[in-house]
Order: C-alpha cells, then structure tokens, then sequence
C-alpha cells in the first residue's frame, strides 16, 4: 500500500469520526417579528405572555411596540410577521387591501378620559362629548399621543363628534409619544388625556391623574390579532404567525388575559374575547 493510499483512507476516518463525535451545529434561531401597540407594552401583558410563547414553541420574539397606525403600515409593507392593534377601521382597510390576513378578535378593556384631580374643566359625571366641550371651552391642557395610534384614532373621532376644532389651538398638544410617556407628560403638567384603561391602571400610582369620565359603551377598545399576508410578502414567518395568532386566542393564554392585573390592580387589565362575536 502506497503512501497517498494511506493518507487518502487517514482523511476519511479521520473525516467520519469528527461528524460522530463532536456534536452538530444548532439549527437557527427561529425568529418572529410582532409589531404592536404601546398599550400591550406598557400594561406588562407581553411580558407575561411572550415569554410563555418563547418556550413552547422555540420562536424568538423581536417585539416592536408602537402605535396601532405605525404597527399596520408595518404590515403594509412586510416589515412585521404578525400584528396585536387595536385600531378596527384601520385593521379592515388592512384586510381589505390584502395585506393582512386572519384577524381574530383576543381582548378588550376600554378608553377613560382622565385628568387633574381638581378637574378645572369640570369634566367629572359629563359625558364623553360634553366632557371635550368643556376641555375645549376653559381651554384647559389636553395632551394627544398624535402618533396615528388606535388610542389617537379613537381620541380624533370623539373630537369630531363633539364639534371641537382642536387642531392647532394652543391648548392642544401633541406627544408623538407612546401612551406611558403621555401619561407621564400629562401628569407633569396636570393635563387631560385619553387613555387606555389597562395603561393607565399599571402605571397610576406614579401619576397623579384622575379618571373623570368611564364607562361610556363608545369607548370601547377591542384588541385583534392579524397575520400579515404571505402571499404579497413571501418572506414572512408565516408559521410563526400562526402559531403566536393561535396562542393568543388558546383558552390558557385566554384565562391568564382574565386573571392578569387582578393580585397587583384589584381588577383585571383586559377582558378575553376569542371566539366571540363582534
């Protein structure tokens, strides 16, 4: 046996003994993109949940938490895997124009008009629209998130239906912040401001602000899961945004929705909804 000969066979075992002994190469980390609303940041939910999904399924989440408007142009142009909003009209138009499909109803909690104790305004036991009127009419701080978030979507149509030019008066300011960084703001300058109940609930002891006006059925805010469609962006994880959209709407990850907030608030942040009717 010549010299080649028995290095050519050396190479070989040596070869098929490495890929026996040392171990194989992890696979990739499977990584899902969720765009979503402040709220659902800034209430502590997600960090309930997502480590919960992380686990079961071995999906890495890159949580971008936006405004509703910011979370859906995300999905307009293929940015995110699948979308947590709540902004309906906006999330319709989204379907409709195909680029998310499989929106499924998961939560709501409700919007509350809050504000200064002392109310200046007199706001207090006023409906949302006379509540508005008498913000506009003392000229009283009003803080906006501004930010085409659903919580600002919700804010401008209340605005219209009370009749109030808001836009450029002095009394009127805009964030472009989240709603945690506009509640701060407001309670700095003992402002009033729209809010999402579930917000405002885990962040109140550090605020100082008041509800003044709740439990108006118009202030409803209901909470969607929508996948973003792989057909007009292939290169989305579409598994992965079946699997968080059907985690979501699971019935253990639909009772924790129930209890969370409950042992640290008193009461609930948001209500369950999958399954139900519109």
């Amino acid at each position: 046996m010549n010299r080649s000969t028995i290095l050519r066979w050396g190479l070989t075992l040596a070869t098929a003994l490495s890929s026996t002994l040392l171990p194989a190469a992890p696979p990739a980390q499977k990584v899902l993109i969720l765009a979503t609303t402040t709220s659902t940041q800034d209430s502590g939910l997600l960090d309930e949940l997502i480590p919960r999904f992380e686990k079961q399924t071995g999906y890495a989440v890159k949580t971008i938490a936006v405004g509703s408007g910011q979370a859906i142009a995300m999905g307009k142009r293929g940015e995110a895997d699948v979308l947590l909003v709540h902004s309906p009209e906006a999330e319709k138009a989204l379907v409709a124009e195909g680029s998310g499909v499989n929106r499924r109803i998961i939560m709501h909690n409700d919007f509350i008009l809050l504000g200064p104790p002392a109310d200046p305004a007199g706001i207090l036991k006023r409906t949302a629209q006379e509540s508005l009127q008498r913000i506009a009419a003392a000229k009283a701080t009003f803080l906006s998130r501004g930010d085409n978030s659903g919580t600002h979507a919700m804010e401008v149509k209340l605005w219209k239906a009370a009749g109030i030019p808001f836009e450029g008066q002095a009394w009127y300011q805009q964030t472009g912040q989240g709603m945690g960084q506009t509640l701060a703001i407001a309670a700095e300058k003992k402002a009033y401001t729209l809010s999402d109940r579930g917000t405002y609930l885990a962040l109140q002891k550090k605020l100082g602000l008041a509800i003044l006006h709740e439990g108006d059925p118009s202030l409803r805010n209901v909470y969607h899961v929508i996948e973003v469609n792989p057909a007009r962006f292939p290169k989305v994880n579409t598994a992965g945004a079946r699997a968080f959209a059907d985690f979501m709407v699971s019935k253990d990850v639909q009772a924790r929705i129930k209890e969370f907030g409950i042992a640290t608030f008193g009461s609930p942040l948001f209500f369950p909804d999958a399954g139900t009717p519109e």
